[in-house]
């Protein structure tokens, strides 16, 4: 049990600086999607040697495709900040994933209000 508050704290953490790592990157494609990218959760291996880290970004699949891509060539940016900011033995390799779980969330609700909107309309008739 303890391990893994250990392994969850370090998840939250991660995400922080992450994040912040995100903020104070100087580049010029960064600065066109900052706003569209958020870090929805940091997944820790066992060992700590790798974290996957899941990415939810607003817009369509290919600019979902395009920034988590883009993120994943610049890993070695990310981790050096992670190495600079948290006390660790070694810097986990980090690995950019798409989350595929908030789009299934707004794909869901949309179907919800939909059904309703149908039910409304057949209610009146």
């Amino acid at each position: 049990m303890k391990q893994e508050y250990k392994l969850k704290m370090l998840e939250s953490e991660l995400r922080k600086v992450l994040a912040e790592a995100l903020m104070e990157m100087k580049d010029p494609y960064i600065d066109t999607v900052r706003s569209l990218i958020t870090f929805s959760r940091v997944e820790v291996s066992k060992d700590k040697r790798y974290a996957d880290i899941f990415v939810s970004v607003l817009g369509d699949e290919n600019k979902r495709k395009e920034v988590v891509e883009y993120l994943e060539s610049k890993k070695g940016y990310f981790r050096t900040y992670v190495a600079k900011n948290i006390r660790m033995y070694v810097a986990p390799e980090l690995r950019f994933k798409e989350d595929k779980g908030i789009g299934a969330t707004v794909r869901i609700a949309q179907l919800l209000d939909s059904i309703k909107e149908k039910e409304k309309s057949n209610d009146n008739k």
